[in-house]
């Protein structure tokens, strides 16, 4: 998890755990690449807005990497508009998730992205995603 918050990754952390799973965390977005680098982790939770490198620019140099290139990447963001959504989408993120959200129900969210990553639904998943926020765009 990225994100420069303490008390969000506290909470992440605490219902990630709590569900099972192993949770690597960084404050900022240099720290977070160089974990992801070291780790590989079976997924990426980021957030869009911090200082300095932020979660687009960490997301544009994870996926460009070779080693990093396919880690599934999760937009957890404040930045709830459209238009936030479509550039997570095609900055290549698999989901994204807006604040205010379940952190109970987090863990089975990554979860099934994770699995359905491995078995090669990357490019359908983000398919999905951005076919769901076309008919949001034309229902507005």
């Amino acid at each position: 998890m990225i994100d420069d918050e303490d008390p969000l990754r506290l909470l992440c952390r605490v219902n990630l755990e709590a569900d099972g799973l192993e949770v690597l965390e960084a404050a900022t977005g240099p720290a977070g690449l160089e974990l992801a680098r070291r780790e590989l982790p079976d997924a990426v939770l980021m957030d869009v807005m911090m200082p300095g490198l932020d979660g687009w620019q960490v997301a544009e140099r994870l996926l460009a990497d070779p080693v990093t290139g396919s880690l599934p990447i999760i937009f957890l963001t404040a930045r709830a508009e459209l238009r936030d959504h479509a550039r997570g989408l095609g900055i290549g993120g698999v989901d994204y998730v807006t604040k205010p959200f379940d952190p109970l129900g987090l863990a089975g969210v990554i979860r099934e992205l994770v699995a359905r990553v491995a078995s090669g639904e990357s490019l359908e998943l983000r398919r999905t995603k951005l076919a769901e926020l076309r008919s949001l765009v034309e229902g507005a």
